[in-house]
C-alpha cells in the first residue's frame, strides 16, 4: 500500500514518494505493490513511478561506514570478514566485491550497508542464488569453485570480466572460506 493513491490516480502523492524513498534509504531490500498493480487503473505508471523513486533514492551518498564500524563489536569471524570487505572496498574505491559463498550469509551481511560497490555472490547452489536475488546490491552468479584456490580466483576474475563487472586492473575485494570446497564460514579477505 505504499502507492495506494495510484489505484485511482496516475501520479503518487508527495507522502507516498517520501515513504518509498525513505524505505530505500533505510536499507530495505525490496518494495512491493499489491492492489496498485493488481487491480488499479494505472498499473504500468505505478510500477514506473516506484522504480524511478527507488533508483533515485539509491543514488544517495549516505555512507556512514566509519562510524558503523567503530560502534560495533563483531563476534563471528565470517561477519567480521564480510564487514571488513565493505570497509576495504569503500576506502580502496574497489570496482566490485566478490563473495564465494555456500549459504549466502556473507553477501547478506554486506548488503546491509550501501557503499555503492556492487556485490557479486558466487555460489554453486541454485537455492542460494535464488535467495540472494532479493537482496540489495547483490548479484548472484552460478559458479562451481570447489577446485584449488588459485583456479577459483582465476575463475572469479574471468567471470566478472565476462559479465562486464570489472576490467583488467580494476580492484576487486574477495571473500572466501579456506580450505576451499569445504563447508564452513568465510575466513579470508583478499584484494585481487
Amino acid at each position: 500500500q505504499m502507492m495506494e493513491s495510484m489505484i485511482s490516480a496516475p501520479v503518487p502523492t508527495r507522502a507516498e514518494v517520501s515513504d518509498v524513498a525513505n524505505a530505500v534509504l533505510d536499507g530495505t531490500d525490496a518494495v512491493m505493490l499489491s492492489a496498485e498493480s493488481a487491480a488499479g487503473m494505472y498499473p504500468v505508471q505505478t510500477i514506473k513511478a516506484m522504480a524511478e523513486i527507488c533508483v533515485e533514492a539509491e543514488k544517495s551518498d549516505r555512507v556512514k561506514l566509519d562510524t558503523d564500524f567503530l560502534d560495533q563489536t563483531f563476534t563471528r569471524i565470517d561477519q567480521t570478514i564480510a564487514l571488513g570487505a565493505l570497509f576495504t572496498a569503500h576506502h580502496l574505491n574497489a570496482n566490485a566485491i566478490a563473495a564465494l559463498t555456500d549459504s549466502g550469509s556473507t553477501a547478506i551481511w554486506m548488503s546491509r550497508h550501501n557503499i555503492h560497490v556492487p556485490i557479486f555472490a558466487l555460489t554453486s547452489k541454485i537455492a542460494t542464488q535464488r535467495a540472494l536475488s532479493a537482496y540489495r546490491n547483490v548479484t548472484p552468479i552460478g559458479l562451481d569453485y570447489t577446485k584449488d584456490r588459485d583456479t577459483a580466483l582465476q575463475e572469479v576474475e574471468t567471470c566478472l570480466k565476462k559479465i562486464g563487472a570489472v576490467n583488467k586492473g580494476d580492484a576487486v575485494v574477495l571473500t572466501s572460506g579456506e580450505p576451499m570446497g569445504e563447508p564452513g564460514g568465510t575466513n579470508t579477505l583478499k584484494i585481487i
